[in-house]
């Protein structure tokens, strides 16, 4: 007996209904990656260093850090930023250890603006009195946030990203 041969339209067809199914699968994979959510300095928000004078907490001084993130939700569904946990350098110098418990709800494909408040302590970090004083005469610090953060994407988990640079900028300085 011989081989039946299949005819070419229907081995187009075939072919295309495989692709299809290919392209299909692919495109489910994806939906079910969670993306890491982005972080940008927001714009039009100023984040800030404000020097604090000696206290009982702060013998040599201190400073409040605000920094404003605009944290933003690449994936086709919400989820939730649960933790940010890092290190704020000031002028390439680590200032302070960053631990934020979250719950931060991030919907589909939208971003949101939140402040990240520190105080740091100049008696903790010696390297940073020193910078003080040049805190003191200029007008703007350069920092950088380094770390990781987590996600609770529900049925999806609850993946951890990092460690990366999360945000880098200026702070203006308040006396």
């Amino acid at each position: 007996m011989g081989r039946k041969r299949m005819s070419p339209k229907l081995l187009s067809t075939v072919l295309l209904l495989g692709a299809v199914l290919v392209a299909g699968c692919a495109t489910v994979a994806n939906l079910l990656q969670v993306q890491p959510p982005t972080f940008q300095v927001a714009e039009g928000n100023r984040s800030e260093l404000r020097l604090l004078g000696p206290s009982a907490e702060r013998p040599l001084g201190g400073a409040a850090i605000r920094i404003w993130p605009r944290v933003g939700n690449p994936n086709g569904f919400g989820l939730t930023l649960t933790t940010l946990q890092g290190d704020l350098l000031l002028e390439g110098a680590r200032a302070a250890v960053v631990d934020l418990p979250l719950g931060l709800p991030l919907r589909a494909g939208q971003d949101t603006i939140i402040p990240i408040d520190v105080t740091v302590g100049f008696a903790d970090l010696p390297g940073l009195a020193d910078a003080a004083i040049r805190f003191a005469t200029r007008g703007r610090v350069d920092y950088r946030l380094d770390g990781r953060f987590g996600v609770d994407a529900g049925a999806l988990g609850r993946p951890t990203f990092g460690p990366t640079t999360l945000l880098t900028g200026q702070l203006d300085v308040r006396r």
